[in-house]
């Protein structure tokens, strides 16, 4: 392999910010898209701070929570309808 043209390939804590669930995995995230290191299970890891993932997305929870309880295209007529007339 060619020196200095592949990522740096290292194990990062991903940390899911709404259940606080925490696991270890490799990736080639770049350093300066990762935070601070936290230990985990007595080792220190740099950290990926994610909003969503399979602890918490509804697909995978099985908790459906309701979006919007119009339409989006009957909402935009009742917005819209007021101007044409």
């Amino acid at each position: 392999m060619k020196k200095n043209t592949h990522p740096s390939y290292q194990e990062v804590l991903f940390v899911d910010s709404s259940t606080g669930n925490r696991w270890v995995c490799r990736s080639a995230i770049p350093p300066k898209n990762l935070q601070e290191a936290q230990t985990f299970e007595g080792k220190e890891y740099p950290v990926c701070l994610l909003s969503v993932s399979s602890a918490s997305h509804p697909l995978f929870t099985g908790k459906t929570g309701f979006v919007d309880a119009e339409g989006r295209v009957d909402k935009f007529n009742k917005r819209y309808a007021q101007k044409k007339a």
